[in-house]
């Protein structure tokens, strides 16, 4: 004998009052990561993903770490950093979308970018997908930045494009100076060089892999002078190792560069 209730439920059922909840819900767009608040030299503050997916990441602050975020077709660039001593690390950035397709820009100075994965960059509708640039326009010049550690994967141009303010195009304010580039992998697969150096001195590049077949490894050009190629592993479809202009010959030390940049 049925009770109550149970009656009840059922003719809820059969006259559809009572729908099964759908297996999932559409999750709305995580939005962008804005972050304009910054520690100290002695307590940088800390904005950790945990995983977490936002659709890009703007920095705008000093003193700052930001890591273990994941950025699937975010808004190009996908990581816009501009600021001093801070720290990006650990995160993911696939397939940026928009503007010239960067996965991340950076400008300042005691810059750290570390262990990232930037995969995807395409040169579709006329840009110029770098994973990762800087430069110094209506922007600052950088100094002392540490790129270490990151996996470029699947870049259609450079894997670094680097020009200072002397460059032709920058403001002529300051210099840029003093990056080290320490074993990341660089996949380019489109663009004429892994690295692009313009007016950047006391540049260290070692530890790093070059895979693909870009014409060239490194470019060094317009006065980018002191610059250190230590130890790296280059592919065997790269024809050039080091390129280098006269402007950028000053300091250099590394192996004979066989052609021009």
């Amino acid at each position: 004998m049925r009770t109550a209730p149970v009656i009840a439920l059922i003719a809820a059922l059969t006259a559809g009052v009572l729908h099964p909840a759908p297996e999932s819900a559409a999750v709305p767009q995580a939005s962008r990561l804005k972050i304009t608040q910054g520690g100290t030299a002695g307590n940088p503050k800390v904005y950790d993903g945990n995983g977490q997916s936002v659709a890009g990441i703007t920095i705008d602050a000093d003193y700052v770490v930001v890591q273990n975020y994941t950025l699937i077709k975010p808004k190009a660039p996908g990581i816009d950093l501009e600021g001093n001593n801070v720290t990006v690390q650990n995160n993911t950035v696939t397939d940026p979308q928009g503007g010239d397709g960067d996965g991340i820009r950076f400008f300042g100075n005691d810059l750290k970018i570390l262990n990232n994965t930037i995969s995807g960059t395409r040169n579709t509708g006329g840009r110029h997908a770098d994973c990762l640039q800087t430069f110094a326009d209506d922007t600052p010049p950088s100094q002392r930045v540490l790129i270490e550690g990151n996996r470029c994967e699947k870049i259609d141009n450079m894997c670094l494009m680097a020009e200072g303010p002397n460059d032709g195009e920058g403001d002529g304010k300051g210099h840029s100076n003093y990056f080290t580039l320490r074993n990341n992998y660089c996949e380019t697969l489109d663009a004429s060089q892994a690295l692009m150096i313009e007016d950047i001195q006391h540049l260290v590049v070692e530890g790093n892999t070059f895979a693909a077949s870009p014409d060239k490894a490194i470019g060094l050009a317009i006065k980018s002078t002191d610059a250190t190629i230590g130890e790296n592993t280059v592919s065997a479809g790269i024809e050039c190792y080091v390129g280098i202009d006269k402007s950028s010959k000053p300091g250099y030390q590394g192996p004979e560069p066989t052609c021009a940049p």
